[in-house]
């Protein structure tokens, strides 16, 4: 029962981090202008009554139902998922002798859930601050990670013995991962991604004209800089240019990663999935520079990104706390 609750949570928890990408990169995260409900309600106003309660109330946030419908899929979605990881927190607590993982780690996931809700409602009542945008990207991501290692811990697959330093390296994989999801979260919700549109240089050049600076500021709202003014081309550019760097940095890691896993024939296919899921983000990426950042590429690009960070807890859950001595 524990191991089946704790794969469907990993699903959905997959499904939500998607969806969640789809809801912001089809601008509608603020389909709905208040939290937890859309005009006051628990779902999208429909009858001509409701809508006019609704606008009465909203003046100036006309309801678009289509836009509207995006965001309470994804909050019911969320609200789903948040049930399992609940269920499964009493579950683990119930069955703490026998679980292959401590049930403190399925009672922090209800907090890490409660967090993401008021990441959620921050999002929308902070008008999609980026700083806040990118920490709801992040906690969707790690509760995703969480969720999978819960699963794949509980799995009949046998562990595989590496060295330790081997072990290690995996393990930072998982650090490149987050950071470069940080990264990537910063573009997006400063809208970023089209800072330059050619590659691999940028505005024609290898260095282009940047402000780091005001890029990385965090506590400034979406498209000002820090002193209330328009954001300048010269920010999104560093903004954009950091995370292409950022995926020269994951490209590598990751290679080196493959080639440790091919040295054993027991996680060969574990090799085989990370370089094809790595070179599929990468392409993707690239993708979407150059077709001008199509809705269903900039999806895929965060559900590449949601993949590899499964990818990469399926390894380590894989090898983890079973090393062998270091002979080199």
């Amino acid at each position: 029962m524990f191991k089946a609750l704790s794969v469907l949570a990993a699903i959905v928890a997959f499904c939500v981090v998607v969806l969640g990408s789809y809801v912001r990169l089809s601008d509608a995260g603020l389909g709905c202008p208040d939290w937890p409900g859309c005009y006051g309600a628990l779902t999208v106003p429909q009858s001509e009554s409701a809508i006019q309660s609704a606008q009465q109330a909203y003046p100036d946030k006309p309801v678009v139902h289509a836009k509207a419908w995006k965001e309470m899929a994804h909050r019911y979605l969320a609200g789903s998922l948040g049930l399992l990881v609940v269920a499964l927190a009493v579950l683990a607590y119930r069955q703490r002798q026998v679980i292959k993982t401590p049930w403190q780690l399925s009672a922090g996931l209800v907090v890490l859930i409660v967090m993401q809700a008021l990441l959620g409602m921050w999002t929308v009542t902070l008008l999609l601050k980026p700083v806040i945008v990118t920490l709801h990207l992040l906690g969707g991501m790690t509760t995703l990670a969480l969720l999978c290692w819960v699963a794949f811990r509980h799995s009949s697959q046998q562990q595989v013995a590496l060295p330790a330093s081997q072990q290690r390296w995996l393990q930072l994989a998982l650090v490149v991962w987050i950071l470069q999801v940080l990264l990537g979260g910063w573009t997006s919700s400063n809208y970023a991604a089209l800072a330059c549109t050619d590659f691999p240089t940028c505005h024609g050049v290898w260095w282009p004209d940047m402000d780091v600076g005001e890029a990385f500021y965090l506590t400034r709202a979406l498209g000002e800089s820090r002193d209330g003014g328009q954001l300048h081309l010269s920010a999104l550019t560093a903004i954009q240019w950091v995370h292409r760097l950022g995926a020269l940095v994951v490209l590598g890691w990751m290679m080196v990663s493959v080639r440790l896993l091919l040295q054993r024939a027991a996680t060969r296919v574990l090799a085989w999935g990370l370089l094809a899921v790595v070179l599929g983000q990468v392409t993707i990426g690239i993708g979407n520079l150059l077709l001008q950042l199509p809705l269903v590429l900039a999806v895929l690009h965060n559900a590449g990104a949601a993949l590899l960070g499964v990818w990469l807890v399926a390894i380590n859950a894989r090898v983890f706390n079973t090393s062998i001595r270091a002979s080199y």
